[in-house]
């Protein structure tokens, strides 16, 4: 399966992390920069599901909601190593993105809320 990680450039810069799951990309944003290293956490909140299509998109959104630049900040594919309602845990084979990663819902964060984060080596 694929992934994509949009930067886009919006009233705040964000990044998209889009996960090809049940035929569309699910989606959080993720207000700072994704996690390359362990033990950083980012809050990404759950986001409309988009299109397949759009995993390749890059360009200028002129209307709306998400109004703004969005391009490919990462890209590649994955494999789910586990998946529940609050938890899916996944490893990413990306350009800047490599390793096991965890998204965990967080009750703190709304009913939208997640952590993101690269689970430790070993």
């Amino acid at each position: 399966m694929r992934f994509v990680v949009h930067e886009h450039h919006a009233s705040h810069l964000h990044w998209d992390m889009r996960l090809e799951l049940d035929g569309v990309l699910k989606s959080w944003a993720v207000p700072k920069e994704p996690p390359v290293e362990p033990g950083i956490k980012r809050l990404a909140i759950q986001v409309e599901d988009h299109p397949l299509d759009y995993i390749g998109f890059e360009g200028i959104i002129e209307e709306g909601y998400g109004k703004g630049t969005v391009s490919i900040w990462d890209e590649g594919t994955f494999d789910v190593e586990s998946r529940k309602k609050n938890k899916i845990v996944f490893l990413l084979h990306g350009k800047r993105l490599n390793g096991k990663f965890i998204l965990l819902k967080f009750a703190k964060a709304g009913e939208n809320g997640w952590l993101f984060f690269k689970a430790k080596e070993g």
